[in-house]
């Protein structure tokens, strides 16, 4: 297979169905994964050792897996999560394996390289950052007597299930270093893709990391956003797919984008969220990409199509 240079960015779940979908597009990617997740057994591992949190970068790996009976069983290793109450409790296999590679080797980037060997991964996984990361969040609407109060909430795990509105976000340590590696391929992208995900501990992650925000916005790569397919719910309920792109501006307002992608779902007003892509540099691009039997999930082949049709299209004349 040939196809486009495609650096893709997020994390967790959404990740993981863009890196589905770009399988079908292209084996030139790498995936650039935030490293801010403090729950579960990332946030367990990353407490007892002080590395980045493997998590996300676990199921980016093996959303590239080979697709063979080796690659596969690999993959179902990775993703085993044992059961019980010992210490081994919760913690994915692939975790573990991944934080005693980094220990081995003392090189987060060799470690995920040699995972995808394993694998025969189609693609690379790096991390966003050198080092593990802590969101900040400034919530409103936590105070029953006062919603227009503002609190701060600490962590990824606590920003993401806030019943509160998510105001801004900031990173600690505020300006952290980047992986080299994963600025690189920001550079030498055809592509950058963003999205979808959790958009304040996922997506906006990326534009907080100084070194990575300024690749994005020099890099000679076409950039594509991919909105959520319910672009209302967890730390963003109530947002609307406009007000998703006004945040994005906020924290990058040097960031030019050239496509958005939208499910129809999500598009209550065409005129509105194309003005609103237009106020970015974007053009805006609606395709079904959603399961018809399952809301929420991305079909993965829909998926595809819709972002083949994006990426084969080529560069406009200026």
């Amino acid at each position: 297979m040939t196809g486009p240079v495609v650096a893709a960015l997020g994390g967790g779940h959404g990740l993981a169905a863009t890196l589905t979908a770009l399988r079908y597009v292209t084996d030139e990617i790498t995936a650039i994964v935030t490293v801010a997740d403090d729950g579960g057994s990332s946030g367990r591992l990353r407490d007892e050792f002080g590395v980045l949190p493997p998590g996300d970068l676990r199921m980016a790996l093996a959303a590239l897996c080979a697709e063979s009976e080796w690659g596969h069983t690999w993959r179902d290793v990775l993703q085993h999560r044992f059961a019980g109450d010992g210490p081994l409790g919760g913690h994915a296999l692939g975790n573990l394996l991944i934080v005693a590679l980094w220990e081995l080797h003392d090189d987060p980037v060799a470690g995920l390289d040699l995972v995808g060997r394993l694998l025969q991964a189609q693609g690379r996984v790096l991390p966003m950052a050198a080092v593990p990361l802590a969101i900040e969040a400034d919530v409103s609407g936590l105070d029953p007597a006062d919603p227009t109060a503002v609190q701060v909430v600490l962590g990824q795990a606590q920003v993401a299930v806030t019943p509160g509105t998510v105001e801004r976000v900031r990173l600690v340590p505020a300006a952290p270093p980047a992986c080299p590696e994963s600025v690189a391929a920001i550079r030498s992208a055809d592509w950058v893709v963003l999205g979808p995900g959790s958009w304040f501990t996922s997506v906006m992650t990326h534009l907080l990391v100084p070194e990575v925000r300024e690749a994005l916005e020099v890099t000679r790569a076409r950039r594509l956003l991919i909105l959520n397919l319910d672009p209302g719910s967890g730390e963003t309920a109530g947002f609307s797919a406009e007000r998703h792109l006004e945040t994005f501006a906020e924290l990058a307002p040097n960031l030019h984008l050239d496509v958005v992608l939208a499910d129809p779902a999500v598009v209550d007003d065409p005129a509105l969220l194309e003005a609103a892509c237009a106020r970015l540099g974007a053009t805006l691009f609606v395709a079904p990409v959603g399961r018809r039997d399952r809301a929420g999930e991305h079909d993965p082949l829909r998926f595809a199509a819709a972002v083949r049709d994006i990426v084969t299209t080529p560069r406009p004349s200026r």
